[in-house]
């Protein structure tokens, strides 16, 4: 290469030098904002996952501070009186509550607190359908018969993951009802159901005997 060749490259590097220097005078600022909301957003991120983190802590602390009653009642209240602030933390909330509500005795109010579950959208499917179970097991010394099968009903559907524990209270009712046929088909088709576990299988089983009917064989389900 001539110097010719050589000087010509070195003002053109000067020349580009000059020009990205002249572009950072004049943008340099873009970039500098752009840092410092790259850097202010990672920190808020920090801040409130440090936030949700210590809530959560919270909310542990309250509910075992309130679990560790010895007395049911005691139990029952210091649970009503803690707040989740969540969603899904008054789900788990409530289920401990209406847990210890009914460890006390307080049936019915154990049942509004599941109800307050169950009629919450904001909760995820599976909560409320857990919670509507729940209550209506709770209920069945006040609940008629009728409202009862047909709450079971709605959840013994294909999709719902109750489906089966559902189909037994339907089958239960029924024996209650003094339809014993109709409860042996419903625990034969438990029985037989894919989904079933050993343990509900079992369940089945043994009331079947008891009716006195003749289960037919069936494969055993996995534990569950």
């Amino acid at each position: 290469m001539s110097d010719t060749d050589s000087f010509i490259d070195e003002v053109n590097e000067e020349v580009r030098r000059d020009r990205l220097y002249g572009y950072l005078r004049k943008y340099g600022w873009i970039a500098a904002l752009a840092i410092i909301a790259i850097v202010g957003a990672a920190g808020y991120n920090e801040y409130r996952q440090a936030q949700e983190i210590a809530k959560a802590e919270a909310l542990g602390d309250a509910m075992l501070d309130a679990l560790s009653r010895n007395d049911e009642v005691a139990r029952a209240g210091a649970l009503a009186d803690v707040s989740a602030k969540t969603p899904q933390g008054d789900a788990v909330l409530a289920f401990l509550t209406a847990g210890a509500q009914a460890e006390a005795g307080q049936t019915e109010e154990a049942a509004q607190t599941l109800q307050a579950v169950s009629g919450n959208a904001d909760v995820p499917l599976i909560y409320r359908q857990v919670a509507s179970f729940k209550a209506l097991v709770l209920q069945s010394d006040s609940m008629d018969m009728d409202q009862r099968r047909a709450g079971f009903e709605s959840l013994a559907v294909p999709g719902v993951r109750l489906r089966l524990l559902a189909e037994e209270q339907l089958a239960l009712l029924d024996i209650e009802a003094g339809d014993t046929d109709a409860a042996l088909t419903k625990f034969q088709a438990i029985m037989d159901d894919a989904e079933v576990t050993s343990g509900l299988q079992r369940r089945a089983l043994q009331a079947m005997v008891a009716l006195g009917g003749a289960p037919q064989a069936t494969e055993t389900a996995d534990e569950g």
